[in-house]
């Protein structure tokens, strides 16, 4: 029988090289270490030339521990080997033409700064773990997962109504549903954002990582929408705006309160964290605006309504219109968008970047 060289793919770490032999049904013989060489005899493979008896050697750059570790598979063999000092090569062999055999692994293929970050990852894996292990843990962990996982659970299905009922109307009767919104859906969003005042206050108790500043202007904001624009002004709740507003509310909801829902259970749907990280893009920002569109439909009717008016003494004028509060709080609410904005961009892209860590 012909003694053939196989097929040899290899990738590195730091610490280690990996081999992948490209034979299927593979009768390791024997598998050699010295130094600075490796030589693997193969009895029996499926190579590229069909059964024969398969044999390659290499002169590795810089010097090996003795031990290596082989697994066979109906595939493949797969070689690891641990180097003499933890360092990244730049070069497998010694010698700087490569081996008409040996290819890279681009299945395991990382570059140097992208192995420094899976080492570090796996360092602060480990370290974290040691952390664990020595903090006590909560025993009220489960009633705050509980408590958590229902709250998200109840916003979830509060909003799911809201977008499904004006979703439904919109197709039965297209552009006349704008004007009757908040007629038909105002009790459930007055509950809805009642309850996200809970979003303020889990911060403060440590239930949640994010931060409180966020969830403050978010919700504050939205508040001053619902009850002191839509909710106080009989004027402003048959315009269309208020279907605008309320849609793309219930439109980020649907997708935010599930994905920390499932968070609460350790549980993770990639399609529901992608819309969850990528919707808001265009959505917040949309929101916004149509919150801004609210605001100035509104001044006009306050001025003239002269409704939570600051009485001023009479050297002053009769009143300061509420209409200038609201004028402020336009500058105050783009400077949130931003503020927001910055912020949740930030935890896309820790996300992104942990995602990319485990995928290497």
């Amino acid at each position: 029988m012909q003694i053939l060289t196989p097929h040899v793919y290899w990738a590195q770490r730091h610490r280690d090289i990996y081999l992948r032999v490209e034979l299927s049904d593979a009768k390791v013989g024997s598998t050699f270490s010295f130094h600075t060489q490796i030589m693997m005899c193969v009895s029996q493979g499926h190579g590229a030339k069909g059964d024969n008896e398969y044999r390659f050697s290499l002169e590795f750059l810089e010097p090996v521990r003795p031990e290596i570790s082989h697994k066979s598979t109906q595939r493949q063999v797969d070689i690891k080997i641990k180097k003499q000092e933890e360092r990244w090569w730049g070069r497998l062999t010694l010698q700087e033409k490569k081996p008409l055999f040996l290819a890279p692994d681009f299945d395991r293929w990382l570059d140097e700064s992208d192995a420094e970050m899976e080492l570090q990852a796996k360092e602060e894996k480990i370290n974290r773990i040691s952390v664990e292990s020595r903090v006590r843990k909560d025993p009220y962990l489960g009633l705050k997962k509980g408590y958590l996982f229902m709250y998200n659970l109840v916003q979830f299905l509060g909003f799911s109504w809201i977008f499904v009922n004006m979703t439904v109307r919109l197709f039965i009767l297209g552009q006349d549903s704008f004007y009757d919104t908040f007629h038909t859906t105002a009790d459930m969003m007055y509950f809805c954002q009642m309850m996200a005042v809970l979003e303020v206050i889990n911060p403060l108790l440590g239930l949640v990582k994010t931060g409180f500043l966020p969830a403050m202007i978010q919700v504050a904001g939205r508040n001053v929408i619902l009850f002191v624009i839509f909710g106080s002004l009989e004027d402003m709740q048959n315009k269309p705006v208020v279907f605008f507003v309320f849609y793309l509310w219930s439109t980020i909801e649907i997708f935010r309160y599930p994905f920390y829902m499932l968070a609460c259970i350790s549980t993770e749907w990639k399609l529901l964290t992608w819309l969850r990280y990528s919707l808001w893009i265009p959505l917040y920002p949309l929101g916004v605006v149509a919150e801004a569109v609210a605001v100035i439909q509104s001044l006009p009717i306050f001025d003239e309504t002269r409704l939570f008016s600051l009485p001023l003494p009479a050297v002053l004028g009769h009143s300061l219109s509420f209409s200038f509060t609201l004028q402020l709080y336009l500058v105050l609410m783009f400077l949130g968008l931003f503020i927001n904005f910055r912020h949740l961009y930030k935890q896309r892209r820790r996300r992104y970047r942990l995602k990319k860590r485990k995928v290497h």
